[in-house]
């Protein structure tokens, strides 16, 4: 198994290079869940016995782990995945990290009975890992906080205190990527209208780059007036949908971004990972959107 990994990590970090992506990551290709293969490492978390919950503001009924104990870490999780993707890369990378807020999100709560506890807890937690990650030299560290748009009234009142937490004391530039929708061609997207005050809320906040999704909800750049410190990797691939954006309409979707943030401020990505899509499918945005950037970069 390792081996397997290990070949399609090379792949991933390999076709990351070969389109031309400036920062490359792993992929996550050895986690079978971006959140679960964290917590499940955490002192403090059981996934022996589930526990019902319904999850992302009620949106969905799932099978969560418990927390039955304090939350701490108590041994290195990712950084040997990070070795791997600095000894094979031959760009800059970034390695990804939940956030508090969607951890506390993703699991039932038997302990703290204290949402604002326990995420602060998991913030201390996810910080003693990215202290170690920042040791190695990771351009980025980034902490995905999926559920921030589902619950703006708790941004506001812990989560961007929690989220100021895991990033205290990094060198390396942080990041925060933040879902406006989840991408299921057949499934409505419960589009709640709460990227203003989530923004603004951001801009407060000590990370240095905010990673948001602007393609697939056909978002306005004007929003992008709310977070004016920071950089924005303004999404412009759709990852709920296998076709392929062209490179003439992302270049001016980053045009359109520039009326309202200096261009050094903007960084072109995909919405959200690419996990759903087919490796080809993949592969042609990640193309299609190098060359926008490049065609925006030249009418600027």
């Amino acid at each position: 198994m390792r081996d397997a990994q290990d070949d399609a990590t090379r792949a991933v970090i390999h076709t990351q290079e070969r389109v031309g992506i400036d920062i490359v990551s792993d992929g996550e290709m050895r986690r079978k869940s971006y959140l679960t293969y964290i917590t499940m490492r955490l002192e403090g978390f059981d996934y022996e016995t589930l526990a019902e919950k319904w999850i992302r503001d009620g949106r969905r009924l799932a099978h969560v782990g418990r927390c039955v104990g304090s939350v701490h870490r108590t041994a290195p999780i990712v950084l040997d995945h990070l070795q791997f993707l600095l000894a094979e890369a031959r760009t800059p990378v970034k390695i990804t990290l939940p956030g508090p807020m969607t951890v506390v999100d993703s699991t039932f709560d038997l302990h703290y009975q204290d949402e604002c506890a326990l995420a602060m807890d998991v913030a201390a937690a996810m910080n003693a890992e990215a202290r170690e990650l920042d040791a190695l030299g990771p351009a980025v560290i980034q902490f995905d906080e999926p559920v921030f748009s589902r619950y703006p009234e708790k941004v506001a009142a812990w989560g961007i205190d929690a989220l100021d937490r895991c990033v205290e004391g990094l060198t390396a530039k942080t990041s925060v990527h933040v879902c406006y929708s989840y991408p299921s061609p057949n499934l409505e997207r419960p589009i709640k209208p709460s990227y203003p005050a989530i923004l603004k809320a951001l801009d407060r906040s000590q990370v240095d780059q905010l990673a948001l999704e602007f393609e697939a909800p056909q978002l306005d750049p004007s929003l992008l007036q709310n977070c004016p410190s920071k950089t924005v990797l303004f999404g412009c691939i759709d990852n709920g949908t296998e076709v392929v954006e062209t490179p003439e309409a992302m270049a001016n979707r980053l045009l359109a971004a520039a009326a309202y943030l200096p261009p050094a401020q903007i960084q072109v990505a995909p919405d959200c990972g690419l996990m759903p899509l087919s490796r080809a499918a993949a592969e042609a945005k990640l193309a299609a959107m190098v060359e926008g950037a490049r065609i925006a970069r030249k009418r600027l």
